[in-house]
This record gives structure tokens, C-alpha cells and sequence, in this order.
């Protein structure tokens, strides 16, 4: 499975955010900012923190994209 923050992208884009302003409000890294931008995993303390400073639930922000190959 991967996953996706494109939902993220999306509300921040919504709301007239930047990822600097989301990354100042929640306290999260640059790093952790990298891994959201490339659909990299990030630990649940952080979707908690993001959901938590934009009063959304984790799938305002995220989604699970099964995995494709059937072995």
C-alpha cells in the first residue's frame, strides 16, 4: 500500500495556505514537510498534529492508495 497527501495539498490550496504557514502552525519539521510533499509515510503524531491545527480528520488530508499487483 502507499499513500497520498494530495487531499492535504488540495485543502491547503483551499484555505490560501503555504506549507511554510501549515509547517510554523503545527511545528513540524522541514524534513517531515518533505516527506508530506513526496507521499512519503510521516508517524501518526504527525497527521494528529496537522488534523489537530486545521480541525480536519485524517482523511481530509490523506489517503490510502491499495497496492495494485496481484502475486
Amino acid at each position: 500500500m502507499a499513500v497520498t497527501y494530495k487531499n492535504l495539498r488540495k485543502l491547503l490550496i483551499d484555505r490560501d495556505m503555504t506549507k511554510t504557514q501549515l509547517r510554523q502552525k503545527t511545528g513540524i519539521g522541514t524534513t517531515t514537510l518533505a516527506k508530506l510533499s513526496s507521499n512519503d509515510y510521516v508517524s501518526l503524531e504527525v497527521v494528529d498534529k496537522i488534523c489537530t491545527a486545521l480541525e480536519v480528520q485524517p482523511n481530509d488530508i490523506m489517503e490510502i492508495i491499495p497496492n495494485t499487483d496481484k502475486k
